[in-house]
């Protein structure tokens, strides 16, 4: 039989990873390390770049930068140049480390797909694009823009995920499938936020200064849906696939369509963890 089809060691070896758990950072890599390791086993095809990426390093924020150098890098800026810079950002600031093991967390426990702590780390291009914009709002910090913006055109390039260096997001963060989201320069995204993909957080036009959207923390922002202008989504309010919102949105709320009305009001939980777009 083909073990890829439906054999008892491919359940098995999938349920082992399902089965693995963590509750704290410091025993994650250790997880994900155990995941990749059966993945390898299983699929020695794939055990080159599951050694390259995962299995070779020590630490977490060493795979990391090495996965994300290898995304980012081009024929003119190396994956060598990629890394260094990467990994001066980690010394640096340790947060952004504890931001991606709570990204990590938050697509595990949010995303019915997502069966293991390695998937989201190994394939899943909204992790990437928000890791690699941790480390360009870094540059960004610290007045290096053109490197900002370097890493800004590759996720762009690479991922479909455009975010300007300068806006500022907190973690727990899941973008699903993420392809075509936009967030500009002034956006504010709180911790514990999911998007989906087609997302934009926009400004109405050529204004200056403060102009994009804040979006506060457990929002769940649907499909496709452009939120323009500066305005703030309250805290744990929903905002339905499609919509236009371009008026604050009160905390607990769902709203939807276009432009984007109040349609309903929540419990009191966060919509961003249990991502449920119907009204």
């Amino acid at each position: 039989m083909n073990p890829e089809i439906g054999s008892p060691r491919k359940e098995n070896v999938s349920r082992e990873i399902e089965l693995l758990d963590s509750t704290n950072a410091e025993s994650l890599w250790e997880n994900i390390g155990h995941e990749v390791k059966l993945r390898a086993d299983f699929e020695p095809i794939m055990s080159t770049f599951l050694y390259a990426t995962v299995l070779n390093h020590s630490t977490f924020e060493g795979a990391l930068s090495f996965l994300l150098a290898s995304k980012l890098d081009s024929q003119v800026v190396t994956s060598m140049a990629i890394r260094e810079i990467i990994d001066e950002a980690y010394q640096a600031d340790p947060k952004i480390i504890e931001a991606a093991e709570t990204d990590i967390k938050a697509v595990r426990e949010r995303d019915p797909a997502c069966k293991s702590f390695s998937t989201p780390f190994l394939f899943f291009k909204g992790f990437h694009a928000l890791q690699g914009h941790r480390i360009a709002h870094w540059l960004w910090a610290n007045e290096r823009h053109s490197l900002a913006f370097y890493f800004q055109n590759q996720m762009s390039e690479k991922f479909g995920v455009d975010i300007h260096p300068a806006a500022k997001i907190g973690q727990g963060i899941m973008f699903d499938h993420a392809t075509g989201i936009v967030v500009g320069e002034t956006a504010v995204i709180e911790n514990d936020v999911t998007m989906l993909h087609g997302v934009t957080l926009g400004g109405t036009g050529k204004e200056q200064g403060d102009r994009h959207p804040k979006v506060r923390r457990g929002v769940l922002i649907g499909t496709s849906a452009s939120v323009i202008g500066n305005i703030e989504i309250g805290e744990g309010a929903k905002v339905g696939a499609g919509s236009v919102v371009m008026e604050d949105v009160p905390a607990q709320v769902t709203v939807a369509g276009v432009p984007a009305k109040i349609v309903g009001k929540l419990s009191g939980s966060y919509p961003s963890e249990e991502v449920d777009q119907k009204f």
